[in-house]
């Protein structure tokens, strides 16, 4: 055999190797290139339907929850790469004040719904008093309970009153959560990522699964459902999330027609200044 065949049988080797280790359940790393392809045309869909958004006044909610570093930064990240922040606005909200404690678990979220024409994207919503909330006993088993009961009504108005309301879990396993914590500590670029409630949470992972199944059971409803998206694989579930969301809206293709750039006009005696100004510097 010679040297460049057993180079080219070493190097396939290495790939299988590779790309085994890397796969999820089975799956095959999928590749950069292929992922670049299919998110730049879901994201092309994404521009069509802020255009049909735009167009007819519609109102859409979508929520996104999970376990601490199941992928949510990244999902919404990519929805609104090449979007409008005019359009689709994302909510974050901090932890509530003294006086926002007091009020109705989803009160301080009812402000930010859409009005006509936005989509509004809640990373972690009223959802938390199921959640971090109810483990971390910032609220009652009563407050826990009522809001159980409550939310699926709530969320039936909501939706009763023309808002498209999208709810996505996104599933990460233990295995893959430790893996991104540990990826956290040793990456100086993503140490702000893990908090002291991150720490927690990886302590409390059973107890963050009772909640999870908890929820799940009593709001996961016909009018207004959950959607299991699994991201161990972030690649795939960017895709197949973002393809769902698209499906589930009954958006239309507005027509596009093209404008033609005016000529610009003539300098009538201007002469660019010699400038004076601080400019940064160019390394690069």
């Amino acid at each position: 055999m010679g040297k460049k065949s057993k180079n080219k049988k070493k190097q396939q080797s290495s790939l299988d190797s590779n790309t085994q280790q890397s796969g999820v359940n089975g799956q095959a790393k999928m590749g950069k290139n292929e992922y670049e392809a299919e998110i730049f045309r879901l994201q092309v869909e994404l521009v069509k339907l802020q255009d049909w958004v735009k167009a007819t006044n519609a109102r859409i909610v979508i929520i996104f929850e999970g376990r601490d570093a199941a992928g949510k930064g990244g999902m919404i990240k990519r929805i609104l790469e090449r979007v409008s922040p005019r359009i689709f606005r994302v909510v974050a909200l901090p932890a509530p004040t003294d006086r926002q404690k007091t009020q109705l678990p989803a009160q301080r979220y009812i402000e930010q719904l859409p009005a006509g024409g936005e989509v509004v994207i809640f990373d972690r919503s009223w959802y938390n008093r199921a959640g971090v909330e109810y483990v971390m006993g910032f609220c009652t088993e009563e407050e826990h309970r009522e809001f159980l009961r409550d939310c699926p009504i709530f969320e039936g108005f909501l939706v009763s009153q023309g808002i498209i309301l999208l709810k996505y879990w996104l599933e990460v396993s233990e295995r893959e959560q430790h893996k991104r914590f540990l990826a956290r500590i040793e990456d100086p670029s993503k140490r702000w990522k893990l908090s002291p409630m991150d720490l927690e949470s990886h302590r409390r992972w059973y107890d963050y699964s009772r909640a999870r199944d908890a929820m799940l059971a009593a709001t996961d409803t016909a009018a207004s459902p959950w959607y299991i998206v699994p991201s161990d694989d972030k690649k795939r579930a960017r895709l197949n999330c973002i393809a769902h969301m698209l499906s589930s809206i009954p958006y239309e293709e507005i027509r596009y027609t093209p404008p033609k750039l005016p000529p610009r006009q003539k300098p009538k005696g201007y002469v660019e200044p010699k400038r004076k100004h601080r400019t940064v510097p160019q390394h690069w």
